[in-house]
């Protein structure tokens, strides 16, 4: 009771923190001012934000409940994808800042047209209401267990203290608080990593177990690697077009800070999701099996002292929100720049843009929720979110800063069949009985969808006419690749 009972204080005192952060960077007086803080932030504070963004509640805190399992392994479920999407957005970093739109459909009517940039922003909503529905998952099975609220509660009061703190400051108070979140949950992450390795007894103990469990590659890095094939190419391809980082590359002064970012984020993400994952090896010693509500909402739940377990939960809390704000901030983004703006008011003025953008935060915030209240698996959901990106988007949205021959016509055709791929894929994963020739969720269907859509964007854009001034001019300014032009 004590410990709850403080545990509240404290978040009460932590939320009105953030929130007042949040209306002290109420003043936004046009969309770039409310979705990029007007492009003024450094790229330290960008790499904070971004890393905030993946390094959160729906990745660290479920990655440690799949290494307790499968061991170290289980790092190709989020730690490879996160690579790989963020060294492909170090090499094309530079030409997404030097395109300079607020939005990824602004930039693919840029290249392409204004039909393929509608289909994209469809694409991004509904990926960022689905990413922002793991989120809240994660929130809602947290509070669950440590305050004895039901799920469907838990969840409500997640969205309700995020959704405050993110209408009122755009994008400027979401990489804010984002870096208050950050240090809390490190802080977290490597007292939880600490506590697990000095009560297992470090990895000679792990091992012991693994064998005696007759758990074979537990400690093995490649071990089952193509168990997780579905997850790298998914996830890594999604990852890397992913609007609301694409949103911080955006934010970046210079073409150069937005590299920088990048680099640095790929760096730091190393250790960060090793340590992740030794933590749940290291659980494996102290838990038979998962807990229900997870393995770090256990651990946290039994800490005895009632001030550092209260600190560590606002250090979970601020993980799980700092990734949930970012999502839902990129999908009001769509909504009111690539929907209201350019379909519905074109002429509105920039204050009532930015009243549309903060009724768009709200829009996006409760669709998330309702989501989550139906569907509470983390790992299903983020690969229905990643498929419909991976298939009906990277093929089209990367090569058109490369290739110049690729077409508007191509593009539109790949992302139908990519929309109409994924539609049928989640149908299926739903239960509605449908003939397949593949396993859904599988490696083989991530790689037929990404081929088709491949050959399609090639083999039509072959067939159809090119705008050579359109296309040439746009991977000029892009300048991912001079040398070539």
């Amino acid at each position: 009771m004590q410990n709850t009972t403080l545990t509240l204080v404290l978040l009460t005192v932590y939320v009105v923190a953030i929130i007042a952060v949040g209306i002290y960077n109420r003043k936004n007086s046009s969309n770039e001012d409310y979705f990029l803080a007007s492009r003024k932030l450094p790229a330290w504070l960008l790499a904070v934000t971004f890393i905030a963004s993946w390094w959160g509640g729906g990745s660290a805190i479920d990655l440690v409940d799949h290494a307790h399992k499968n061991g170290l392994s289980s790092f190709w479920i989020y730690g490879v994808p996160v690579l790989i999407a963020t060294f492909l957005m170090f090499v094309f970093a530079k030409g997404i800042r030097n395109i300079g739109t607020i939005s990824q459909p602004q930039l693919m009517e840029e290249r392409y047209n204004a039909t393929a940039a509608l289909l994209l922003t469809i694409f991004i909503i509904i990926f960022m209401v689905i990413a922002a529905a793991i989120q809240i998952i994660v929130v809602g099975k947290f509070f669950h267990s440590f305050f004895n609220v039901s799920y469907e509660t838990g969840a409500i009061i997640g969205v309700a203290i995020v959704l405050t703190y993110s209408l009122f400051g755009g994008f400027k108070g979401v990489v804010l608080t984002d870096l208050l979140q950050f240090f809390f949950f490190l802080i977290t992450a490597c007292f939880l990593f600490g506590v697990t390795y000095y009560n297992s007894g470090g990895m000679e103990a792990v091992k012991n177990l693994s064998l005696a469990n007759h758990k074979k590659g537990y400690t093995a890095f490649f071990n089952n690697v193509s168990d997780n094939l579905a997850y790298v190419i998914t996830f890594g391809t999604s990852w890397m077009i992913q609007a609301n980082i694409w949103q911080r590359i955006s934010a970046a002064k210079t073409a150069m800070d937005a590299k920088k970012m990048m680099l640095v984020s790929f760096v730091v993400f190393i250790p960060l999701y090793l340590m992740v994952t030794y933590t749940g090896m290291f659980s494996s010693v102290l838990y038979e099996t998962v807990p229900t509500g997870g393995i770090v909402p256990d651990m946290v739940k039994n800490i005895t002292n009632p001030v550092l377990g209260a600190f560590i939960f606002l250090g979970l809390c601020s993980a799980i929100m700092s990734t949930m704000d970012s999502l839902i901030n990129t999908g009001a983004l769509s909504l009111s720049v690539d929907v209201y703006k350019k379909y519905i008011n074109p002429s509105a003025s920039p204050r009532l843009n930015v009243k549309v953008a903060q009724i768009a935060t709200i829009v996006v915030a409760l669709f998330a929720l309702l989501i989550a209240l139906k569907i509470q698996s983390v790992l299903t959901i983020s690969w229905i979110g990643s498929d419909f990106l991976t298939t009906g988007a990277f093929i089209p949205l990367v090569l058109g800063f490369v290739w110049y021959r690729g077409t508007a016509k191509a593009a539109v055709v790949s992302m139908l069949f990519g929309l109409a791929f994924s539609t049928y894929n989640l149908l299926i994963a739903l239960g509605v009985d449908l003939p397949v020739a593949w396993e859904i969720a599988s490696a083989t269907q991530a790689l037929i969808g990404v081929s088709i859509s491949l050959v399609l964007f090639v083999g039509i854009s072959l067939m159809t006419n090119v705008d050579p001034k359109k296309s040439k001019s746009f991977i000029a300014k892009a300048n991912i690749m001079p040398k070539k032009l």
